[in-house]
């Protein structure tokens, strides 16, 4: 795998929308803490684009994007917003120029097919906030100063405390392969040339409105794709705007460890990934540290 360089001041970057529409304030907003981190930022000719629920044709968001890929100069990509919208462009990027020159990629949620579409050509790229978040939160947030570390080349370390709601939480240790990201976008890209899994990778997921039948039945899927069979490590992050169903007779992280209960790798729940505020920053690619014990969860990148 390739890490892109740390970030230096005066890098150039580049906010586009690879996916759906996004308003002019958050962009303009989130270019304002890029500046203030010392960047020289960019907003895309069609980033601000509304084409139905997208930013733009698929042919605009592909222009935008494979040209912040190949310029030699930009260092930063910061993808705008998700939504939905990177599959219309994965099998027409050209991985040449950036395989050549690594810059980071950043974004989650839709942004999950695009890292894993890196990921399968040995390029890091960085599951982190978006520009909502950093228009909301700014400078001084927590997640965002963390992405701010990891880009300009820290190693950041998260200690979280083990509370009552990850009992479920099996110990262990770990270093691997950090892959992952929207469950959703990530088991509409099994199958395809777009995604690796790395063997005693460390797997972690998240996802958003999502009933937990509907969770459930993605992760059978990955259970029957044997992607459980290779991995080292589970961490579940948070699954958010749902409710509980209790048809089931489980919550949805009991159904998840009940479907993982076969394996020994160490997982954990509640992880501070996802469509939250606190959501830390992950390098998809990079070898990682996770140790789980009764007291602490501790992801070292």
């Amino acid at each position: 795998m390739k890490r892109p360089q740390p970030l230096q001041p005066n890098d150039k970057s580049v906010i586009l929308s690879p996916a759906g529409k996004i308003e002019q304030r958050f962009v303009e907003n989130a270019a304002i803490v890029l500046e203030k981190w010392g960047l020289q930022v960019e907003i895309a000719e069609h980033a601000l684009r509304e084409t139905g629920r997208f930013a733009g044709l698929a042919e605009q968001r592909l222009s935008d994007l494979q040209k912040a890929m190949d310029d030699p100069d930009v260092r930063l990509i910061f993808c705008s917003r998700g939504g939905y919208g990177v599959v219309h462009l994965l099998d027409k990027l050209n991985f040449a120029e950036i395989k050549k020159n690594p810059k980071w990629i950043v974004g989650y949620s839709d942004i999950t097919a695009l890292h894993c579409a890196l990921q399968a050509n040995g390029i890091m790229s960085l599951h982190a906030p978006m520009a909502k978040h950093f228009s909301d939160e700014g400078v001084e947030d927590v997640a965002v100063a963390y992405t701010k570390d990891i880009l300009f080349g820290k190693t950041v370390t998260y200690r979280i405390p083990v509370g009552k709601n990850q009992s479920l939480n099996r110990t262990g240790q770990i270093s691997g392969t950090l892959f992952g990201g929207n469950l959703a976008v990530f088991c509409g890209m099994l199958g395809t040339q777009f995604l690796k899994i790395p063997k005693n990778g460390i797997l972690f997921i998240e996802d958003i409105g999502e009933p937990p039948y509907k969770v459930e039945r993605m992760m059978y899927q990955l259970k029957f794709a044997g992607v459980f069979d290779k991995i080292g490590g589970l961490v579940v992050g948070k699954f958010t705007d749902y409710e509980e169903d209790s048809g089931i007779s489980f919550t949805l992280s009991e159904s998840i460890r009940n479907i993982v209960s076969e394996y020994d790798f160490p997982v954990c729940f509640d992880f501070p990934v996802g469509h939250v505020r606190e959501n830390f920053p992950m390098v998809v690619g990079e070898c990682v540290s996770l140790s789980v014990t009764e007291n602490e969860i501790t992801l070292t990148q």
